[in-house]
């Protein structure tokens, strides 16, 4: 009944493409929670009586240039390195100047090799994947010896997703270690195999942060060689953090509710849970939290804008939306057609004033603000497109259709929103929005990540042609055949993510790493089936991030 109260008068609600989407997973239950302040101030005495000896041992690893990289990798994994990040960076570029003579005077094995590799490509300096070939026998096959070293193809398996275009080594590599591995993991033990079965579909670069820790701190506990001082710090700041991640899901889940989209706007999806998800991904260090919640705020804003584009209002009414946002004045609310859009845009006017007062309390230029504003406006011309090729039945060229996908996807949005908050500095937002290499592929790759795996669903409505349909019509193939094509698109899109976070980079590490951690966010709701609409596929995952404590 909510739903036909906003239909304009002489419209059937048949003649909408409404969509079936699945209810919300969690409705409000984050509005409830109390921030434990005796118990977070425990945890942060607990973690800070820890972090000076963790600190000693990672200063005294440096002895030793491969312990020293075999450490950092474990602070990395067990979610605890940002505490050290100028000791780590410092120590890293000592190893990477040292890495010549390091290798030349070394046999070392493949595990090694593999990890100085990728440990040093993590953060930014590209060595070269030749430091490979020694594995390598006369006829340029990867040596028969060392396909059963099961920690080797392991390294080597997760150095190769840090490849970029070009290194065929490497593709090589990442071939040969999985076929390895699927052989290997059936030939070990539980945990051992488990762990195996983990990384083929989980690579440590491919990942979300908090996901790996979460995983690697249960992995490392069954370790024998374990080191109960490091373990422990994990899991106190695992769970420290958790509870800073749970305050904040409790600020959104209060905002959204007075908000009221939800019954104002019954048709779309209600997904402020799953948002700050793939937000917190981005960043979850506890340094970002404003950044997180203007994000994730915007992202559940686009999810209802984007749900009236495809799964809702006719085409002239969106004619109307699209011009208000383009206005982005309180004026036009008039010239919108319905209640509900009404409704919308005032919540997002609302929204550009609250992060303008946010960055005017941090003492940054308003004008930063202008680029989220402009990011939008460029989202809602990209979706009037695609209502427009919707309306006529269009199935464009697929080059004409993913120029015009990569901004309509809402990449780009969410990521200028991080930057305005954590730098508002006009050069770095100049080289966000002038297309870097990075932020394109970012677009790209969530662009037909999406598509991949909604287009069957959507197409059972009026809905805008696909990447598939695109690909399908353009090339005369099959549905699985183009699917595979875009697949091999998205491989080349990380290639170029990874590419532009090599040394001599354009911005900041943690800068670029907010558009690299967005894919990884992508690579996890997207890996199988469209989680975010489809969240009870995400709900485990979510749990296991913002509402289990890890036992101690």
């Amino acid at each position: 009944m909510a739903l036909q109260a906003h239909l304009p008068e002489n419209s059937k609600q048949n003649s909408r493409p409404l969509a079936d989407f699945p209810p919300t997973e969690w409705g409000f239950s984050f509005v409830s929670f109390s921030f434990p302040e005796m118990e977070f101030e425990s945890y942060n005495r607990q973690v800070e009586d820890l972090k000076s000896t963790v600190m000693g041992m990672l200063m005294a690893s440096k002895k030793d240039p491969v312990e020293n990289v075999e450490f950092i990798n474990l602070l990395c994994r067990l979610g605890v390195s940002y505490h050290f990040e100028t000791e780590i960076e410092d120590q890293v570029d000592y190893v990477h100047d040292a890495l010549p003579n390091l290798l030349e005077n070394n046999d070392h094995d493949l595990h090694t090799v593999a990890l100085l590799f990728r440990v040093l490509r993590q953060y930014g300096y590209k060595v070269s994947s030749d430091v490979f070939k020694k594995f390598k026998d006369t006829n340029g096959e990867f040596k028969k010896t060392i396909t059963s070293d099961v920690k080797g193809n392991l390294s080597l398996h997760e150095a190769a997703y840090l490849s970029v275009n070009g290194e065929q080594i490497l593709d090589e590599a990442l071939e040969f270690s999985r076929t390895n591995l699927e052989s290997l993991a059936t030939q070990s033990g539980p945990r051992l195999g488990r762990h195996i079965k983990y990384a083929l579909i989980r690579p440590i670069h491919k990942t979300v942060q908090r996901l790996e820790a979460r995983e690697y701190i249960s992995f490392y506990e069954e370790e024998d060689f374990r080191n109960e001082t490091l373990l422990k710090f994990a899991k106190l700041d695992f769970n420290r953090v958790q509870l800073l991640h749970q305050q904040e899901l409790s600020t959104l889940s209060s905002w959204w509710k007075d908000l009221n989209l939800v019954e104002e706007l019954p048709y779309a999806r209600d997904r402020i849970v799953e948002m700050y998800f793939w937000v917190n991904a981005m960043h979850f260090e506890p340094q970002y939290a404003l950044a997180r919640i203007l994000s994730t705020k915007l992202g559940a804003l686009i999810t209802v804008i984007d749900d009236t584009y495809d799964a809702y209002s006719t085409y002239e009414e969106l004619q109307h939306f699209t011009n208000a946002v383009i206005r982005c004045n309180i004026d036009a609310v008039g010239q919108l057609p319905t209640d509900s859009m009404k409704v919308l845009y005032r919540a997002l006017l609302s929204y550009f004033d609250d992060v303008a007062n946010e960055v005017g309390k941090n003492g940054k230029s308003f004008s930063a603000v202008n680029y989220v504003k402009e990011e939008m406006k460029e989202m809602i011309r990209a979706y009037i497109v695609e209502a427009q090729w919707c309306n006529d039945r269009f199935v464009p060229p697929l080059n004409e259709y993913v120029r015009n996908g990569n901004i309509s996807i809402g990449f780009m949005a969410t990521t200028t929103v991080f930057f305005v908050v954590e730098t508002a500095r006009i050069k770095e937002l100049e080289w966000l929005t002038s297309k870097a290499k990075i932020s394109e592929a970012g677009c790209l790759f969530l662009r037909l990540m999406n598509d991949i795996v909604t287009h069957e669903f959507e197409q059972k409505r009026e809905h805008c042609a696909s990447a598939i349909e695109c690909y399908m019509k353009e090339y005369g193939v099959s549905m699985n055949e183009a699917v595979k094509e875009l697949q091999k698109t998205c491989a080349d899109a990380w290639k170029d993510i990874n590419e532009d976070c090599l040394k001599p980079a354009a911005i900041s590490m943690n800068l670029l790493n907010v558009c690299v951690n967005n894919a990884r966010a992508t690579d996890v709701v997207y890996e199988s089936n469209d989680a975010y609409t489809n969240a009870s596929c995400l709900k485990g995952r979510i749990s296991l991030l913002f509402v289990e404590q890890i036992p101690l």
